[in-house]
């Protein structure tokens, strides 16, 4: 997944010469702040758990770093808390039983911490108090999910693809052709029925409400094959028509209807648009939530995605950002063309921790199972989450340089910007205001990390408004934040 992930994410970068995502910052910008238009409230910030909680999912102080925002000491240093609201919880596909003569076929390149154990794991009984279930299962990946729970964590059910003795070949990394489906005809319906009553035992037995349930990820791409390095599962658009409406009936059968469905985690923006615009009437209302993946990068049509799912009248969120990218800065401004242009009203980052070398906010070791080192990228994501904040407004700025988020009832505006290119002064207009009057003296706190520098989330009180005015120089690969405080619309 992570190597052809980097070599998406590449070719994205590479085809970013339509009019998105192709500004990069250069000279100094003026942006203006308009709160007569609000690009909805957000819902808030998240991370996939799977195989970091697989290796990881019982530590607390890892809990509390990304779900909660208090400081959190870590190898003898202080990290900000990323206050992460949103877990999605990977349902397994593996298990090592055999059912009569049938066992699962395993990819040869598959590590152990990236076979992630699922339930039901012998077909001859649907009853989920039968032995054919084996709640024992994914204990660290279940406790991390009721860890985050505990700490406010709203959850996400998805699935890598469908357990092993549900795929024509047994293996849950895919098909000998990565272009196959691999879910077989005849179990649709129990692919569903896996994914409900996880829920249900969940709402039940784990204290966790599943806010949506997403049967796919990435489904419609072709390289989830059987000599891969994860779980996957090619699923064509006719198959996910079919899933969908056998998921929604078994949730119901599950006394789970207010459970929503969410749908297609694809790849990129331009794909979600394919299949999105595949399905019809009846399969589109079953979704409540159209999930996007974030991997064209910098290109793709993130606001045609946006006009198709608005018309449908749909949540839209990002589900998965990652990069290899360790200094966080095209996290940052991969994450701000989603705000100029996408429109979601939330956004995840992929893995939090991960063995490779810049995809995580912290690296760790698959085969000792020790974490390591901290990217610069944990503190890049703390600029955004721990500011932009459940419930606030996301307002215009006209610009892929920042972000805007007003809390009406704190009084208060947050603005994060991000400097990719060379040095520059960026001045906020914020006159379409009623009322800005910043702290005392017109202070406003501000947070500073220079991946190539010393700044690592670091806070000052060194800037101040002038009138209805900010302006602020940016070093380059410069991202900082900024705290308006007694602001009136």
């Amino acid at each position: 997944m992570i190597n052809r992930r980097t070599v998406l994410t590449a070719a994205g970068a590479a085809a970013a010469s339509t009019a998105l995502g192709t500004a990069v910052a250069r000279g100094d910008a003026t942006i203006g702040v308009n709160p007569a238009v609000s690009h909805g409230t957000w819902e808030g910030w998240g991370t996939s758990l799977a195989w970091w909680a697989n290796v990881f999912g019982d530590r607390d102080d890892f809990a509390d770093l990304f779900f909660t925002t208090k400081t959190v000491t870590y190898n003898g240093a202080a990290l900000p808390g990323l206050g992460l609201n949103i877990a999605r919880y990977n349902l397994g596909a593996s298990s090592w039983n055999a059912v009569g003569t049938e066992r699962m076929v395993a990819s040869p390149n598959i590590p152990r911490f990236k076979q992630i154990e699922g339930f039901w794991q012998d077909w001859n009984n649907e009853d989920p108090a039968s032995s054919a279930w084996n709640w024992n299962a994914d204990a660290k990946q279940r406790a991390a999910l009721v860890k985050a729970t505990q700490r406010g964590a709203m959850s996400e059910l998805f699935a890598n693809s469908p357990m092993w003795w549900m795929c024509l070949n047994h293996n849950p990394s895919g098909a000998a052709d990565a272009a196959d489906t691999n879910l077989q005809p005849w179990n649709h319906r129990q692919h569903a029925l896996h994914l409900a009553v996880t829920a249900r035992r969940a709402r039940d037995q784990w204290g966790v409400n599943f806010r949506t349930v997403d049967p796919f990820n990435e489904p419609s791409s072709a390289y989830w094959h059987a000599n891969g390095t994860q779980e996957g599962c090619h699923i064509d658009a006719t198959t996910q028509r079919s899933v969908l409406a056998h998921l929604r009936t078994e949730l119901d059968r599950q006394g789970l209807s207010g459970t929503g469905i969410s749908a297609s985690d694809e790849t990129s923006y331009d794909l979600a648009r394919t299949t999105w615009n595949s399905f019809d009437a009846t399969t589109r209302s079953l979704v409540r939530q159209v999930n996007v993946h974030g991997y064209q990068g910098t290109g793709g049509r993130r606001d045609l995605l946006f006009n198709d799912v608005r018309a449908a009248g749909k949540v839209l969120w990002n589900s998965e950002h990652g990069d290899g990218d360790g200094t966080g800065l095209t996290t940052a401004r991969c994450l701000l063309l989603d705000f100029r242009w996408l429109h979601p009203t939330a956004w995840c980052y992929w893995q939090v921790m991960d063995p490779t070398a810049g995809w995580g906010a912290i690296r760790y070791d698959g085969g000792t199972q020790s974490a390591g080192a901290v990217e610069t990228k944990l503190y890049v994501l703390a600029q955004f989450t721990r500011h932009i904040r459940p419930g606030m407004r996301i307002v215009d700025t006209g610009s892929d340089l920042a972000v805007a988020a007003y809390d009406p009832a704190g009084r208060r505006l947050v603005i994060v910007a991000a400097n990719t290119g060379s040095a520059q002064t960026l001045t906020f207009d914020l006159s379409r205001f009623a009322q800005v009057t910043g702290g005392t003296n017109g202070v406003v706190p501000r947070w500073s990390t220079i991946p190539s520098g010393s700044d690592r989330y670091t806070q000052r009180q060194d800037t101040r408004l002038s009138g209805k005015t900010l302006r602020v120089p940016f070093a380059a690969g410069q991202v900082q934040t900024f705290q308006v405080d007694g602001v009136v619309q």
